[in-house]
């Protein structure tokens, strides 16, 4: 199929001169009736299999698409491909069927659907003639479970750090952590990128030189468990992701995958929704307000001076005004301060003692008598170079 879509008819590669027309002059554009909420169009080609999200692109701007019988050259145009036709170089495009995955990835897998190096990659695990992609990475040392989809939506949400999926992972490190580790790393450790924090972490089993550990985060950083637990102190020789949400990989063997059924599917969505709206909650209670909207990590607002003294004014008793200086508040009473003491008077400066008289420089010692030092002439008495006797 991809070989029919490049071979029918190519761009051409001279730069083509934009010509500036109002929007109800324009002979292309975006459909009138495309939902505002979609896909956008290069991604729906890519995922249909004509080409990558790049060449996609180009064939979006050489007006090589058309969406509902009207030609599209705007990129990121939103479409429902469910329920729009969608045509390129007069071909329609065949409906998506979403597929969902579950792999149980084994060590020495990228999860990169391009390796330049040609090292073994997750998609090949999986016998499909659609285009899939991982969601979400595992490094190529850790093992796990791992969704493969051509859903782009539930990629989003199972990733993105604002709904809060939780990912559950089995560490096994060295040596065994004590009370301030597990409290340093529930606080947070800084990295490069900013502080990172697990949800939650327990010792689920000691051995004599090493520890197993349970640790759920809600953000996906690159090597962020191997990273933090490095800066504690203990390197990690075992990683393992054993559930994402409700999802938990149970008996499956490493290397093997099966389909996601309709309600696991549903059960992920639904653990996405409840988690951005707890998260939305949580984020209105630390504000005070519903209506108040705060960035993430930004500073509460501070409050005025009438809100403050009406906050602690229960708290505080009222303090006596100072007389003659209204609205100062008056100096605790107690110890009366003492009257400034004059200073002393500097000491005299103690006279300068004498120099002794220097001694007398003692004469030299006498030339041994013997052959007298002729005399050299100085540099003046000298004659010059071409007049020298030979």
């Amino acid at each position: 199929m991809r070989e029919d879509y490049r071979n029918r008819r190519r761009p051409d590669p001279r730069p083509r001169r934009k010509v500036d027309r109002p929007p109800s002059q324009s002979p292309t554009g975006p459909v009138e009736d495309s939902p505002a909420r979609g896909e956008r169009l290069q991604k729906v080609l890519a995922a249909a299999g004509i080409a990558s999200r790049r060449e996609c692109e180009e064939l979006i701007l050489a007006g090589r698409v058309e969406v509902e019988r009207r030609v599209v050259t705007t990129l990121g145009t939103r479409v429902d491909p469910l329920a729009q036709e969608i045509r390129v170089d007069g071909v329609t495009l065949p409906r998506p069927k979403r597929a969902y995955f579950l792999l149980n990835k084994p060590s020495g897998v990228v999860c990169t659907n391009d390796d330049p190096s040609g090292r073994a990659r997750v998609i090949d695990l999986i016998k499909s003639d659609l285009r899939l992609f991982p969601v979400g990475r595992l490094d190529r040392s850790s093992e796990g479970l791992i969704v493969v989809t051509n859903d782009g939506a539930l990629a989003n949400r199972l990733t993105h750090p604002r709904y809060g999926i939780e990912k559950t992972y089995l560490a096994r490190c060295v040596g065994h952590l004590t009370q301030v580790d597990f409290d340093r790393l529930r606080s947070g450790v800084r990295l490069a990128e900013g502080v990172a924090r697990v949800e939650s972490i327990t010792l689920k089993k000691r051995h004599p030189q090493s520890s197993d550990l349970i640790i759920v985060l809600k953000e996906g950083r690159n090597r962020e468990i191997r990273r933090i637990l490095a800066s504690v102190g203990h390197k990690v020789l075992h990683l393992r992701r054993i559930a994402i949400g409700p999802i938990r990989i149970e008996d499956l063997p490493i290397g093997a995958y099966r389909k996601l059924l309709f309600e696991e599917v549903q059960l992920l969505e639904k653990a996405a929704r409840d988690s951005k709206q707890s998260g939305r909650r949580g984020s209105e209670a630390r504000s005070g307000s519903p209506d108040m909207k705060r960035r993430p990590g930004a500073r509460p607002p501070r409050r005025s001076s009438t809100q403050a003294s009406s906050s602690t004014q229960d708290q505080r008793p009222a303090r006596p005004q100072r007389p003659g200086r209204p609205g100062r508040p008056q100096r605790p009473s107690g110890r009366p301060r003492p009257e400034g003491r004059p200073r002393p008077e500097g000491r005299p400066r103690p006279e300068g003692r004498p120099r002794p008289e220097g001694r007398p420089r003692p004469e030299g010692r006498p030339r041994p008598e013997g052959r007298p030092r002729p005399a050299r002439p100085s540099r003046r008495q000298r004659p010059p170079r071409e007049e020298l006797p030979e």
